[in-house]
């Protein structure tokens, strides 16, 4: 079993960096364990990023309100409360804020409650810096923190599509067969790997029973 207090590995001599945020990012890291805000602190300021940690949901907030984060690093298993009490706390204050969800006991329920409730990203402890950086790259692209417009729309119509599949419960493999786009496609495109055609699009949407303009909407367009 993962152990929930688990750092992130170190990355290997070989690993290169998947993505690179285009600026620093203020991150706030809510986490009850204290060798973990450490390194994760550490880690983030090596690469440029604004840190602040925060031991309980309550410092968090004040944190917060002092000066709102771009992105929040929530652990989902914090000692009395709960890490989907905190995520639903941030969510009634600050709608718009981008949350990772970390947690060293992932499952398929878990992941599908948190992303009803708008987290970018969903990472399983212990992760490494290449995946942290990735999904800080991918958030800062989707939320405008840095790139280009096509790419804020690429990586936000990926994430839309994501989170509505999730809510809807379904498999890669029962939005393809439902919108007769192939399982690969959907992957690549949920990814933010590439734009989806106006075909795929329109197929996946309206599978999905979503309103294509919502998305273009929340993608700033």
């Amino acid at each position: 079993m993962t152990d929930e207090h688990a750092t992130p590995s170190e990355p290997r001599a070989d690993e290169r960096p998947a993505d690179a945020v285009h600026g620093p990012l203020s991150i706030v890291a809510l986490d009850d364990d204290a060798d973990f805000r450490e390194y994760i602190r550490e880690a983030l300021e090596r690469e440029g990023h604004d840190v602040r940690v925060a031991a309980s949901a309550e410092i968090a907030y004040e944190m917060m309100e002092q000066r709102l984060p771009d992105v929040v690093l929530l652990d989902m298993k914090m000692g009395r409360r709960s890490g989907e009490e905190a995520l639903g706390e941030i969510r009634s204050r600050w709608r718009k804020v981008c949350v990772i969800v970390v947690t060293g006991y992932p499952s398929l329920e878990t992941m599908r409650r948190t992303f009803r409730q708008d987290v970018f990203d969903y990472l399983a402890k212990p992760f490494s810096m290449d995946e942290l950086r990735r999904s800080l790259a991918q958030a800062a692209e989707a939320f405008g923190l840095g790139g280009r417009p096509q790419d804020r729309l690429r990586m936000e119509l990926g994430r839309q599509i994501r989170l509505t599949r999730a809510e809807r419960g379904w498999t890669l493999k029962e939005l393809s067969e439902a919108s007769g786009v192939s399982v690969s496609q959907i992957s690549s495109i949920e990814r933010g790997a590439h734009l989806p055609s106006l075909e795929s699009f329109l197929s996946v949407a309206t599978a999905l029973g979503a309103r294509p303009s919502e998305w273009l909407k929340a993608a700033g367009f």
